[in-house]
Parts: structure tokens; C-alpha cells; sequence
């Protein structure tokens, strides 16, 4: 079982993108835990719901691993909660480090910020500079974790072409279709 994270700033694709992947690879998609976290809580967030948020991510990727077929598609991991954590709070609970330190993945797909930003109550930051601040922070994470990487680009299609082409690269053996 090969993992896949789709990780880059707000309203850059992520969740089509997982989704797509989902589909064309005939696997499941852990979703953004976060989204329905968020539209259930009826508040502004604050600093305990990252840890509630964090936990629920693992769970639900946990739930869905063995339900995958060869591949398992995450938007998002905990990478997210640290960076947003750290932006607005300056600090993130150990547990979550513990858990980055802790969980592997086999791929991560960087979604590129040169699609339009999206209004969405959930996202903070439409400014050109923060997009590209969140994103050379993602792209940082990528390079530094280990992990073989990839940045997509360009519109659904050629997003989704570049991402599975670097799937069927780096995993040969096991990305024919079923």
C-alpha cells in the first residue's frame, strides 16, 4: 500500500485533485478532516480545535487505509495543522510533531498556486504574497521531509496528468489498473 498526500496552500486544488486520483487509481480519499470539523463548529476556531482537527485527520486516514486499494489518497496531512498552527499561534502541540515525526507516506503531490483563489469562508488568505508564502513553506516541507515529491501545475487536466504520470513513474509495479 503506497500513500499519497496532495499538500499545498488553500484553494490551490487539493481536494479535486484527490479525488481525481481517487477515482482514476480506483481507490479511496481521506478528506480534508478539517472542512467538516469547521462548518460543524459554528465559532471561530481556536488553538484546541487544531489538536481535535489533527486527530480526526489520523483517524479518518487510519479508517480509510484498509479499505484503499494499493494506493491511499490524503488531502492534506498533519503538515497542514503545524503550518497553520505556527502561523497563527506560533507554536504547535507536541503530540502533533510526534505524530509528523511518526507517520510516513510514500509520495507527496505539491499543488502549484497558479490557479485563482476561491472565496470560501474557510480560507483566510487570498493575497498573492500569502499564497506564495504558504506556498514556498509547503514546497520547504516536501524538499526537507525524505519523501519523493512532486509539484503539479497548469488546470485539472494537466494537474492531474503531471500527478499521475509521477505515480506511475516512482510506483511501476503497482499502478496498473486492477
Amino acid at each position: 500500500m503506497k500513500k499519497i498526500v496532495v499538500i499545498g496552500p488553500e484553494s490551490t486544488g487539493k481536494s479535486t485533485l484527490s479525488e481525481q486520483l481517487a477515482a482514476h487509481l480506483h481507490t479511496v480519499w481521506v478528506p480534508e478532516f478539517a472542512r467538516d470539523y469547521l462548518n460543524q463548529l459554528h465559532r471561530p476556531y481556536e488553538e484546541a480545535d487544531l489538536l481535535a482537527i489533527a486527530r480526526g485527520q489520523i483517524q479518518s486516514e487510519d479508517r480509510l487505509f484498509h479499505q484503499a486499494n494499493r494506493f491511499l489518497i490524503c488531502d492534506t496531512d498533519l503538515y497542514v495543522i503545524k503550518v497553520w498552527s505556527e502561523h497563527k499561534y506560533q507554536t504547535c502541540h507536541p503530540w502533533i510533531l510526534q505524530q509528523i515525526a511518526q507517520r510516513t507516506y510514500d509520495l507527496y503531490i505539491l499543488t502549484y498556486i497558479d490557479i485563482p483563489w476561491t472565496y470560501d469562508p474557510q480560507r483566510e488568505y487570498p493575497q498573492p504574497e500569502m499564497r506564495e508564502y504558504f506556498f514556498r513553506i509547503y514546497r520547504d516541507i516536501v524538499i526537507q521531509s525524505g519523501t519523493p515529491w512532486i509539484c503539479v501545475k497548469g488546470n485539472e487536466q494537466e494537474r492531474l496528468q503531471t500527478a499521475l504520470n509521477g505515480i506511475h513513474s516512482l510506483f511501476p509495479q503497482t499502478s496498473m489498473h486492477p
